[in-house]
């Protein structure tokens, strides 16, 4: 399992709240914390930051919030993570600190799989991820390839 950032994880709780609202109707961050009991200064600032990308458009005044100003299926997961994140999602074992990369065997097996899961996180939509799961039909995992990224073969695992 992947494990996701807690501010990726209340970015996510916010905008699952909000899409399921009426179009105009406002959310708040001190709204978004009573009912998912998430700290106030982190959910603010997640907020902020897809207010800024556009994702979200702030109300300013006493009773402001929060509405959707961009359609989620026009969003994917990977741009959600590298906004709140604030770095790039990909991993590059040429770029990062690894001690190890002169004599390390798995660096292309590595860069293999963070290619195949750019391509899930590139390819998945916040609508689609959030959406209700009776809604969604059951995609058959290819056994082989994903575009021209090989997969492994279930048989040997």
């Amino acid at each position: 399992m992947i494990k996701i950032n807690k501010k990726v994880e209340y970015a996510l709780m916010v905008l699952q709240l909000m899409k399921d609202k009426e179009e105009q109707e406002l959310t708040t961050a001190r709204e978004v914390c009573d009912r998912f009991d998430t700290p106030f200064d982190t959910t603010a600032k997640v907020m902020q930051l897809m207010n800024t990308a556009g994702i979200l458009h702030s109300h300013k005044g006493v009773k402001g919030g929060y509405t959707l100003s961009k359609d989620l299926s026009s969003v994917s997961y990977r741009e959600l993570v590298e906004l709140i994140e604030g770095k790039s999602f990909m991993m590059d074992c040429h770029e990062g600190p690894c001690d190890l990369i002169h004599t390390c065997n798995i660096s292309r097996p590595i860069k293999r799989l963070n290619d195949y899961l750019m391509n899930i996180f590139n390819a998945i939509s916040l609508n689609e991820l959030l959406a209700d799961d009776h809604l969604l039909a059951p995609k058959k995992t290819p056994d082989k390839k994903m575009g021209n990224i090989p997969l492994v073969n279930k048989a040997s695992l």
